[in-house]
């Protein structure tokens, strides 16, 4: 997220950094949607890429740091409207409403999304979209009635877009699975994979990353 300095920040990006400078490198942040920094991962035009989930196909090609970090919750944000025509508690409660949800490409949402998404009906009525922030934005304006976010992440995004009044997160938590660091196989070794993951871990284990945490979790 870009902070009113212009700098960029966000609790990977904060984490990320004080971890690799650790390490001694030096950290240069690039802009991509989540399926084009897969690919670039893949292909060894991108070193690093946090907030990943292990997965078979993205085994092939990238290192993993191992669950370090605690697992933060996904849950379904709804437009103020969508949550009082739905007062649900689980994903799959939707399957045969009318409900629009908006997705990125590539991202991973869980067991419940990907049963949802074989039926034809309701994958049709979920917008794909490079950007998060698009979404939110369509969501803001009644265009799609659901989003999937990182529960800390999403409210700092629609606080900083001005949505609070018009976006409220559910009760649905759609996956608590810990999050890893993928590292491109065409640039890092094992070594600096390991290096990497016990940097993170004093990170964790001092203090420091739940201090980071509290940067953008908002009262």
């Amino acid at each position: 997220m870009r902070a009113e300095d212009g700098s960029v920040v966000g609790i990977y990006v904060d984490a990320n950094r004080e971890v690799l400078e650790r390490l001694g490198c030096e950290v240069r942040l690039r802009k991509l949607p989540w399926g084009r920094a897969l690919k670039e991962l893949e292909i060894g035009r991108l070193d690093i890429l946090p907030g990943a989930f292990k997965r078979p196909e993205r085994e092939v090609y990238a290192h993993f740091s191992g669950t370090i970090l605690p697992p933060s919750r996904n849950i379904l944000f709804m437009h103020r409207l969508a949550l009082a025509r739905w007062p649900i508690s689980q994903l799959l409660a939707l399957q045969h409403s009318d409900f629009r949800l908006g997705a990125q490409i590539n991202v991973s949402y869980g067991a419940d999304f990907e049963h949802l998404m074989r039926n034809q009906a309701w994958a049709e009525r979920v917008f794909m979209s490079a950007n998060r922030l698009n979404l939110w934005r369509m969501m803001g304006k009644g265009r799609i009635d659901g989003v999937i976010a990182d529960e800390n992440t999403g409210a700092y995004e629609i606080h900083q877009l001005g949505l609070q009044s018009e976006i409220k997160p559910s009760n649905v938590v759609v996956s608590s699975e810990a999050a890893e660091v993928a590292f491109s196989k065409k640039t890092t070794d094992s070594a600096f994979v390991q290096a990497y993951a016990d940097a993170l871990r004093e990170l964790v284990a001092s203090g420091s990353y739940a201090r980071i945490v509290q940067r953008y979790v908002r009262p």
